[in-house]
């Protein structure tokens, strides 16, 4: 073991650095351990959202067009005793559709 003090990384914040040179020794075992529980968190968040996304990507019906989402879901509208499909879907907290087709084409 050195009697230097560790290099931090360069890519580290200042801050973070300043902050770290500061605290006790307990302190930054609790760090330590917190970061490594964060990392391994973040690092199962973005693997769970490629996964989604790919299979997202998989599952994407041919009549989609491309500028509807694949979570999409056809939905029968009623206007003046005509029924058509629309593609919807959520986008945050509104719901937007768009026109797909009459339910029967002959109409």
């Amino acid at each position: 073991m050195s009697y230097e003090p560790p290099s931090p990384p360069a890519n580290l914040p200042t801050e973070i650095v300043n902050t770290l040179n500061e605290a006790t020794s307990e302190h930054l075992r609790d760090v330590a351990s917190y970061a490594e529980a964060l990392a391994e968190y973040k690092e199962r968040e973005a693997r769970l959202e490629e996964e989604a996304d790919s299979a997202g990507v998989e599952e994407r019906r041919d009549d989609l067009p491309d500028d509807v989402p694949a979570k999409a879901t056809i939905t029968i509208k009623e206007i003046n005793d005509n029924r058509y499909y629309y593609w919807q879907w959520r986008e945050g907290d509104s719901v937007t559709s768009k026109y797909k087709g009459p339910v029967n084409p002959d109409e």
